[in-house]
């Protein structure tokens, strides 16, 4: 039979025991978290780079199709100051008269 201090100092490991296993047991918990959150990070590192790229790609045909509608809307407001232009000369080369519509016409 194990000796009263013997007893004491197994009760002493048992309990140093416990509180080393609470300990390693929050360490565990603390390092699953954090690599949780690592590979989230990593997730939402891999999805901007695959958004980033997708917006590069389609950035370019959507600002060269801007350019191009904003050429037209150039040409259109040229090609109806030549008219405009042409009609102001029409009306001066015709003695100043304008021609008269016929009522009910438009």
């Amino acid at each position: 039979m194990p000796s009263e201090e013997a007893r004491a100092r197994l009760a002493a490991l048992e309990a140093e025991a416990e509180q080393m296993d609470a300990v390693l047991d929050n360490v565990e918990e603390r390092l699953l978290g954090n690599q949780a959150m690592l590979q989230t990070w990593q997730e939402l590192g891999r999805r901007h780079q695959e958004v980033t790229q997708l917006h590069c790609q389609t950035s370019d045909a959507h600002m060269l199709a801007r350019l191009k509608h904003y050429e037209k809307m150039e040409e259109r407001v040229r090609q109806s100051r030549r008219r405009s232009s042409v009609a102001a000369v029409d009306t001066v080369l015709t003695s100043g008269k304008v021609p008269k519509r016929p009522r009910g016409a438009n």
